[in-house]
Parts: structure tokens; C-alpha cells; sequence
């Protein structure tokens, strides 16, 4: 029974892919800050227990490419998110290397992720961040491309609030655990205070004790 019980919960856990890519962060030219800036913001984020998956490569969309597919298929991410290569230049090919992968895309994260930034600089409408779904014959995660700098990656993940804490412009975030219930991932509970999770009625559950 104990390994029944073990397997189980091993099968239910949430695992998070984070992956960095820069071609000098990768060769040691400086110190990468988007995959600290991500662990930060989800572990304030998540209330379920959660372990995360960690990769820095370079802007080649091959490496791209093979690190996603290796995080969804054999490292059983639920959730994948990018920093970095999104922009027009000639290196920033993490788009590319994300629709090629992808079975569904979700252009909706990466529309609002520009609706944010736009708010602060016009030149977020170069951005080309988008979202994937990538589906194998038993498992499926969430690819999303974020942007490359620690405190964009916070406002396009949890939103704006106005100096009373009220919503301006909602998060990506928000909408992410739903996104993983429909695609069979485990089920994430979020701080309300940090990021509010939107599901329908018919698919809330009841707090665990």
C-alpha cells in the first residue's frame, strides 16, 4: 500500500519548468536573474506544494526547442515558463522554438502580457510573447514566453493594482490553474493576495483541512 500511496502522490505533484534563455547569462558573461525572479514570485504565489525544474541555455532554437520537449516529456512539467529571446532581433527565436513544439497555441497570454507592459513602455508592442499547450499520448503542460526583465515578469504574472490594492489590469496568472485543471494537471490554489485564481463554480473544490 505504501508505494501505491507514494506513486500517487509522485503522479499528482506539481512540477514547474523554469527556463532562462540568454546567450550571455548561459556563458557566464553575467548572472542570470529570470529564474530567480520567477522562484520568487511562485513561491509567494502557490499555496500547493510545488517543485520546479530549472534550465539556462542559449538563444539557439534548437536548444530551445529539445530543453521544452525534455521538460514536458520526460521531466512531466505541468507548467513551463520562458524568460528572455522574445524580442525582433535577430537572436530572439524563444517564439519560434515554442510554436514548433506545441499541439494548441494560446495567444490570449501572450495579447494580455503586451496590454500590461504597454502601460509602461510603447516599445512592449515589439514583444512576441505567446503561450502553448504541448500534449503527449498521457501528459500535457502550459508553455508560457515571459519577458526578460525581473520586474516585467512580476507585473505581467500578478497584474497592476492601484495605490489601494485594487485591480487595474488583471495577471496572466489568474488564469493559469484553470488552464491546467482542463488539461488534467494537478489542481493549484494560489495567495489571493498575490494572484486570485479564476475558475468556474462547477470547477471550484472545497479547501483542504
Amino acid at each position: 500500500m505504501a508505494t501505491t500511496t507514494n506513486n500517487a502522490a509522485l503522479a499528482n505533484e506539481l512540477v514547474i519548468g523554469l527556463v532562462s534563455v540568454s546567450d550571455r547569462a548561459s556563458g557566464g558573461v553575467y548572472e542570470d536573474k529570470g529564474i530567480p525572479a520567477l522562484q520568487e514570485w511562485l513561491a509567494g504565489a502557490i499555496t500547493t506544494p510545488f517543485r520546479v525544474e530549472t534550465r539556462l541555455i542559449p538563444d539557439e532554437r534548437a536548444a530551445i526547442e529539445a530543453t521544452l520537449i525534455e521538460l514536458v516529456d520526460t521531466a512531466r512539467c505541468h507548467l513551463v515558463l520562458t524568460t528572455g529571446g522574445t524580442g525582433p532581433a535577430r537572436r530572439d527565436v524563444t517564439p519560434e522554438a515554442t510554436l514548433a513544439v506545441a499541439t494548441k497555441e494560446m495567444p490570449g497570454f501572450g495579447e494580455q502580457m503586451r496590454q500590461i507592459s504597454l502601460r509602461f513602455v510603447p516599445t512592449a508592442i515589439l514583444s512576441r510573447q505567446t503561450a502553448v499547450i504541448r500534449e503527449t499520448a498521457d501528459h500535457a503542460a502550459l508553455i508560457m514566453n515571459l519577458p526578460g526583465q525581473p520586474k516585467s515578469i512580476k507585473e505581467t504574472l500578478e497584474g497592476l493594482k492601484d495605490d489601494a490594492g485594487n485591480p487595474v489590469v488583471g495577471g496572466i496568472f489568474a488564469a493559469v490553474p484553470y488552464c491546467i485543471d482542463l488539461i488534467k494537471g494537478p489542481y493549484i490554489e494560489t495567495d489571493p493576495a498575490v494572484s486570485k485564481t479564476f475558475r468556474p463554480k462547477s470547477a471550484l473544490r472545497p479547501p483542504a483541512n
